[in-house]
């Protein structure tokens, strides 16, 4: 028998706090919690009007799923949002507000391990020599992609990073990654040289003195978004003609990928990238794995003469 009966309004509100506190989760991911949310209430309400959270079965939620098929979302699209709706009923579990999950039979859709993009140490130099250091942000604009690449940040992670974060002298800097997480990931000589010319430069802003101890600013002197620095590396990669459709996160897995080549250990990468779980950096391997193929096809006697 249910112990509490709940809108759909009051569990929304309740279960992004619980996200936002319990969890500690970014608000770019509780906006993506609530889009999930929204479509979900929104398909219940159009097709089965009066029913409230406590009342969903599990064939309400496989006829959800068919929707998103009939709209054309594609598998990876489908396995999130069923993700967000699986977190919510855990949560109501969780609560003691209903006594069975309708979500824990439904299996996610299979998706094909897909391969991140990886530049070669080629193409950051190009990248790199492509700035214009004539300018003020080029200064800054190098220092966020030698930092990127040289550290391996989330984007999120770089934009957030604080003077206080800097510890040139010990070599590193202090990161928050997801779920407030905090760990120190070493910095190289050339990233601390790039960083420390663009301080220089920062000093002459007019800083908002909310962003103060902030280190990335745009010429405001207000916090730099991620959506700045995703338009800064397309715009360098139109530049240098680059096929590689990149983003910031192409440096961090470029990071990735480079330390496993040269032989760095999977579970030293897998705390410098901040992964909660040894089988997300895994993926790297697969790349490691490629990269060793396509020596041997090149190299190998049989290969080349095939």
């Amino acid at each position: 028998m249910l112990k509490i009966t709940m809108s759909w309004a009051d569990s929304k509100k309740d279960y992004l706090s619980f996200l936002r506190l319990e969890k500690s989760l970014s608000e770019n991911s509780l906006l993506a919690y609530e889009r999930d949310f929204n479509k979900f209430h929104n398909f219940i309400r159009t097709n089965h009007q009066q029913i409230e959270p406590v009342e969903i079965k599990q064939d309400h939620i496989e006829e959800f799923l068919a929707s998103l098929y009939d709209e054309g979302l594609n598998a990876r699209s489908q396995a999130r949002v069923l993700s967000s709706i699986k977190g919510f009923f855990k949560y109501l579990m969780l609560e003691d507000i209903i006594e069975e999950d309708p979500t824990e039979l439904i299996q996610s859709p299979k998706l094909d391990r897909k391969l991140p993009h990886v530049l070669t140490t080629d193409e950051i130099d190009a990248l790199l020599e492509a700035i214009d250091l004539s300018k003020p942000e080029g200064v800054r604009n190098r220092a966020i992609i030698e930092i990127l690449y040289s550290c391996g940040l989330r984007v999120t992670e770089a934009v957030s990073l604080r003077l206080t974060d800097l510890f040139f002298h010990q070599g590193y800097i202090r990161i928050i990654g997801k779920g407030n997480k905090e760990r120190l990931v070493p910095i190289n000589q050339k990233a601390i040289n790039n960083i420390n010319d663009y301080l220089v430069e920062r000093d002459k802003l007019p800083i908002n003195p909310a962003y103060e101890n902030i280190l990335f600013l745009n010429r405001r002197g207000n916090q730099l978004t991620r959506v700045m620095i995703f338009t800064i590396i397309k715009d360098l990669s139109n530049k240098i003609g680059l096929k590689k459709k990149i983003s910031p996160h192409t440096f961090r897995h470029s990071f990735a990928s480079h330390l496993l080549e040269r032989g760095a250990d999977l579970r030293v990468i897998q705390e410098l990238l901040g992964h909660e779980t040894i089988m997300t950096t895994e993926i790297y391997t697969h790349l490691e794995n490629k990269h060793l193929r396509e020596v041997l096809l090149k190299c190998h006697p049989r290969a080349v003469n095939s």
